[in-house]
């Protein structure tokens, strides 16, 4: 497994129903994590890059509807 972190700044605050979204993406087959900063103003999600590419981890967040920016920031 290649772990692999991206931060993504939020367009907007989340709802309750974005948080509910959040928590259905860690169902998906190859991100192990998303965590909400405590500034609510940006996300991260742990990834196996094994498995996933950074495309294909801005779809799931977009396809669950999570107000990202896509310009992602890795983080080591």
């Amino acid at each position: 497994m290649t772990k692999v972190t991206l931060q993504y700044h939020l367009l907007r605050p989340l709802t309750d129903d974005d948080l509910q979204s959040i928590a259905n993406v860690h169902g998906v087959y190859g991100i192990a994590r998303v965590q909400v900063a405590p500034s609510l103003a940006s996300i991260s999600v742990d990834y196996d890059a094994s498995r996933l590419m950074k495309s294909d981890v801005e779809a799931v967040l977009m396809r669950h509807g999570i107000p990202i920016h896509p310009a992602a920031q890795s983080v080591a």
